[in-house]
């Protein structure tokens, strides 16, 4: 049991994270720069874009304006990524494992939208809640 669920919440925490840092990336930062931290293995083809798309690029410059965020999403990725893995060689089916994580996220979300970034719990979205989790019992009604 264990092994089926695990990689679920791991999935949820690393995408929870994620969506936290994608937040809290600096305003005063190039996008493209932010990323050339975010993903090593992207670097070479984001620096090449940051260069192409920015008149008086100077990605030091940008360099010096990064926080923590840059930093963080690049290690969430890689619980995305093993999450996923690790679900579908637990049995997780394709749909019923996106579904799931997605549905446990928009929920955390919701809660971390209002904890982090004073974003409003609605009743729409107390609603949409309540929806997700009966979409969610649904899928996995057998």
């Amino acid at each position: 049991m264990f092994s089926y669920v695990w990689p679920i919440a791991l999935i949820v925490l690393a995408n929870t994270f994620y969506q936290i840092s994608a937040k809290s990336v600096p305003d005063k930062i190039d996008p493209l720069a932010s990323v050339t931290v975010t993903y090593i293995v992207g670097a070479a083809a984001s620096a090449i874009l940051y260069f192409a798309l920015n008149k008086d690029a100077d990605l030091l410059r940008e360099y010096s304006k990064l926080n923590w965020a840059p930093f963080v999403m690049g290690l969430t990725v890689v619980g995305l990524e093993a999450g996923m893995i690790y679900a579908y060689k637990a049995g997780w089916p394709v749909n019923a494992a996106s579904v799931t994580q997605s549905t446990i996220l928009a929920i955390v979300l919701v809660f971390v939208g209002y904890l982090l970034f004073k974003e409003p719990i609605t009743w729409n979205k107390i609603a949409g809640i309540a929806i997700c989790l009966a979409g969610l019992a649904l899928m996995n009604y057998k």
